[in-house]
């Protein structure tokens, strides 16, 4: 398994980046649609629907599958010889900052059920200072993985 790993390594870390870039564009995005949401549409209209729609679709068809697929290729990463040295700090932040995405993503997918049954309490505001916590996260992956420390 270690051969193919190694030998897959270029074509796994591309489809790595590829859908982190597509999980980490859904992460910035629905929060904002929540903003939006909260602030301008109100609930219980044809709007209303309109907004729940697109945030189903953005959740259900592009960040479920980028994050399922961040994961597992992270993981083959992370298993391919050679790659991750346990005894540097580096990859334990970056897991720390991957489960705490995990949790935003999970967090937004339930925020997404309190529009649908119309029992949102959150603010325009909360969203928005909600919506920095994968930038943060995001840099602290980054430099991370860059510097290796």
């Amino acid at each position: 398994m270690g051969d193919f790993l190694t030998d897959a390594y270029f074509w796994t870390k591309s489809l790595h980046i590829v859908s982190v870039i597509a999980w980490m564009a859904g992460l910035f995005y629905l929060p904002r649609l929540f903003v939006y949401h909260v602030e301008v549409v109100g609930s219980g209209n044809e709007t209303d629907d309109l907004f729940q729609t697109m945030e189903r679709r953005l959740l259900k068809a592009i960040m479920n599958p980028a994050m399922i697929s961040s994961w597992i290729f992270g993981l083959c990463l992370v298993a391919t010889p050679g790659v991750v040295d346990w005894t540097l700090i580096w990859p334990w932040t970056k897991g720390i900052s991957i489960l705490g995405m995990t949790w935003f993503h999970m967090w937004l997918a339930a925020r997404r059920k309190d529009f649908m049954s119309g029992t949102n309490v959150l603010t325009g505001r909360r969203y928005r200072m909600m919506n920095e916590l994968p930038t943060i996260l995001m840099i602290v992956i980054v430099f991370s993985v860059i510097f290796k420390y």
